[in-house]
């Protein structure tokens, strides 16, 4: 069999290491480090390879030291200990065997030893170090389990808080491509021990190390080249646990949508919201064998992953036991001759299976190391997502509050991201100062989506949205989003106190009883909180509460109502805020809402045009055009769209088909 040929061996390290990986918007994107052309070019490629691996370490080590100094420290006291103790302890053993071994050959030459003799003797010396050792061993390794487990909850809490915070602060258009929840999925997986287990291991390799290098000096003066037989049997081992790692992690990732729709089913099955239909539809079996086709098809290719390792594993696993078991017999013999004593066969067999252990080790775990920070960029990536939705000027404005607004809608165009339709298409629409405004349509015209752009959730493609004469994009977002209150059509629900989820609504005030209590009576809401078992100290929901309250859909409306009523906006939007409000409740709630909006700028979204009746202006959108505007008797004596929705629903009224 022919050598390999120096560029087959630099193509076998090329796959065994780096192929980096980053995200493009809504695709994945990979870069191999490109391999050496030569020895002159081998430096650039070391460089390259070692550098993200070493990059990624330092961001894990400085995780753990921003999570707490204190464990590093520890982790770094424990990884000498147990680098050092094992080679000490294989010392003393040593010695223990070889005094009793003099003691035993001085007693078959006639020689007497009493109790006496034995309290004296270097063996008593010899057992209370080894028992020292070993209460030491036990202490510190429950002090490094103690340490493992405490860092280990610092650094989850400390991973996640920054995914929350990095969540938050990215655009909502992110939450619309798949690529994004690859992303996300893959960092909450690695928000885990593994950045702990990763720093553990790394220790362990320092500690691994430590004990190799004393193992190897012990036998360098008898046995010079076991040590580095049992070293060379265990390359095939190394190459084959890279190769493996690299392929698990690249498995891993590319079947990142299978874990997610793994999860997607088996959330389904447990998802409050959905228990009722899950169960009227008897969707569980459907739902379970979804999840088990999709597992399935997971499992295979994991599954040969794993075989395939193993077997590779098993036959350079009995190479090295052979290779051990000569070593053996060769001390075995050595005693036998007489050139060596039963404390050094101890000692060597010992060093030499400690050696073939730590070797193993070091491989294993410089193994999982690797395919750990190869992980850890799953949670980087995500991390270093961009956040496109910011002022687009070095100084952004801050909008005037408490003072009337004027909102222009100039030429707008939008289509959300990953779709080339738009749903806003070349709108132009003014909103004057303390005007109320109803955007009126069908379903998918628009609306909604008009909202968002207003509050900045999005941008537009094309033309502006200008707010007292500055495009919306030159102001600073936090401050231009606290200018609103909004109540969505998918509002929230929070398992919270009632006093709470009132609160939420503006979260700078300083918490008032009586101003949170009005908001309630603003929103129709305060009759059914006093009914309450603690009236605005309900806790609602049962995630955490076994006494918590369930409320309906209507009271939870009137709740998100109360939360636009407590904020301190300048501007008001309701999208579709009474959608689960019968037709009574709904108009005494707008009526409410016309009465206390003062002379604030307000826009809502109702699938009720008689609601409409109160606005100042009505915007009638229709394929994310501007079909129509007016007030309601305008619209009426121009009988158009308006004209024709109104009195299609009011028909239905009158029939009794309409809700």
């Amino acid at each position: 069999m022919s050598l390999l040929h120096t560029r087959d061996i630099y193509a076998i390290m090329n796959y065994i290491f780096e192929m980096r990986c980053f995200y493009a918007p809504g695709q994945y994107k990979y870069e191999r480090v490109k391999p050496p052309r030569g020895i002159g070019d081998l430096p650039r490629y070391l460089k390259q390879l070692l550098g993200g691996f070493f990059s990624r370490l330092l961001y894990i080590f400085s995780i753990v030291w921003k999570s707490g100094p204190a464990f590093l420290f520890l982790m770094c006291f424990i990884a000498l200990f147990n680098g050092l103790m094992p080679v000490l302890g294989a010392l003393i053993s040593a010695r223990i065997l070889n005094e009793l071994q003099v003691i035993i050959t001085a007693s078959a030459l006639g020689q007497s030893f009493g109790i006496a003799a034995f309290w004296g003797s270097m063996v008593l010396l010899l057992l209370i170090a080894f028992f020292t050792y070993k209460v030491l061993d036990k202490v510190v390794s429950r002090l490094s389990n103690a340490v493992t487990r405490l860092a280990g909850e610092r650094v989850v809490r400390h991973v996640k808080v920054e995914i929350m915070q990095k969540a938050q602060s990215l655009d909502l258009s992110a939450f619309d491509l798949p690529a994004f929840y690859e992303k996300l999925e893959n960092a909450n997986r690695e928000a885990g021990n593994r950045p702990v287990h990763i720093l553990s291991s790394t220790f362990s390799v320092i500690s691994t190390i430590i004990s190799l290098v004393g193992y190897v000096v012990i036998l360098a003066s008898s046995l010079p080249l076991a040590a580095l037989a049992i070293a060379v049997v265990a390359i095939p081992s190394a190459i084959v646990n890279f190769i493996y790692r690299r392929k698990s992690f690249a498995y891993m990732r590319h079947r990142s949508i299978d874990r997610r729709q793994m999860n997607y089913y088996a959330e389904l099955t447990v998802n409050k919201d959905l228990a009722k239909e899950v169960r009227m539809y008897d969707l569980g079996e459907e739902l379970t064998g979804r999840y088990n086709r999709v597992f399935d098809r997971y499992y295979k290719g994991l599954r040969g992953l794993i075989v395939r390792e193993n077997i590779w594993q098993i036959i350079f696993a009995v190479l090295s036991a052979l290779v051990s078991c000569f070593f053996f017999a060769y001390i075995a013999l050595g005693v036998f001759e007489g050139r060596y004593q039963i404390g050094d066969y101890s000692l060597y067999t010992g060093a030499l299976t400690s050696i073939s252990g730590a070797v193993t080790t070091l491989i294993t775990t410089s193994a999982t190391i690797y395919e750990g920070t190869l992980f850890i960029d799953n949670l980087l990536s995500f991390l270093k997502e961009k956040r496109y939705t910011v002022a687009r000027t070095a100084e952004p404005l801050i909008p005037a509050r408490g003072v009337p607004h004027v909102i222009e809608f100039s030429h707008v165009s939008f289509a959300y991201p990953g779709t080339e339709k738009p749903v806003i298409d070349d709108l132009c629409l003014t909103l004057r100062a303390g005007e109320t405004l109803a955007l009126v349509g069908l379903n998918g015209a628009g609306k909604t989506t008009l909202i968002k752009l207003l509050t900045r959730l999005y941008d537009p493609t094309e033309g502006a949205i200008l707010l007292d004469g500055h495009d919306l994009r030159d102001y600073d977002v936090t401050a231009l989003r606290r200018m609103f209150g909004i109540v969505f059509q998918d509002f929230g629900k929070y398992a919270f106190s009632v006093r709470e989820n009132i609160r939420l609504g503006d979260l700078t005030k300083k918490a008032d009883a009586a101003e949170i209590e009005g908001a309630a009576v603003s929103a129709g809401a305060d009759e059914f909180i006093r009914a309450l078992p603690h009236g605005y100290d309900t806790q609602l929901m049962r995630y955490f509460d076994r006494d918590g309250m369930e409320l309906s859909g209507g009271q939870w409306q009137k709740l998100s109502l109360a939360r636009a009523f407590y904020s301190d906006a300048d501007i008001i939007i309701l999208d579709e805020p009474t959608a689960s409000l019968d037709p009574i409740a709904e108009q005494e709630v707008f009526r409410r809402f016309d009465e206390l909006r003062g002379d604030k700028t307000t826009v809502f979204v109702s699938h009720r045009l008689s609601s409409a009746t109160i606005a100042t202006k009505i915007a009638v959108i229709e394929h994310g055009h501007l079909v129509e505007e007016g007030t309601h008797h305008e619209l009426m004596e121009r009988d158009g769209r308006y004209a024709e929705l109104f009195r299609i629903q009011a028909e239905r009224y009158l029939d009794g088909t309409a809700q």
